[in-house]
């Protein structure tokens, strides 16, 4: 199994920016790729951002040119720096981690974290 700690969220005036991490414990070798999902309410969650464990990334088309996801292996955290952030990014973020089990695939799911962008 895999367990996901998402930290780094909070309150921020638009135009201005905050990192993401995740921390990734249990076994973090059958991970393959990792994202970043948001919920705001009242609406379904989101993909924002993956990359997979060749460094592939994608991005959801609201946020291209203003986050960046990025992994560090050795620690085995996944970040999402996110800048020029609007209220409209205004949402629970939730860390994600695909991994294999044998030959099953599984999903886990941190428990997200609060990110507002208001004035």
């Amino acid at each position: 199994q895999v367990q996901l700690v998402e930290s780094g969220g909070g309150l921020v005036q638009p135009g201005g920016s905050l990192r993401l991490s995740c921390a990734a414990s249990g076994s973090t070798d059958n991970i393959y790729a990792m994202a970043w999902y948001r919920q705001a309410p009242g609406k379904q969650r989101e993909l924002v951002a993956r990359i997979t464990s060749g460094n592939n990334t994608n991005y959801a088309d609201s946020v291209k040119g203003r986050f960046t996801i990025s992994r560090d292996n050795a620690k085995n955290t996944l970040y999402l720096q996110m800048s020029n952030l609007k209220p409209e990014d205004t949402a629970v973020y939730f860390c994600n981690a695909d991994f294999k089990s044998g030959p099953l695939n599984f999903g886990s799911w941190g428990q997200g974290t609060q990110v507002t962008v208001s004035s």
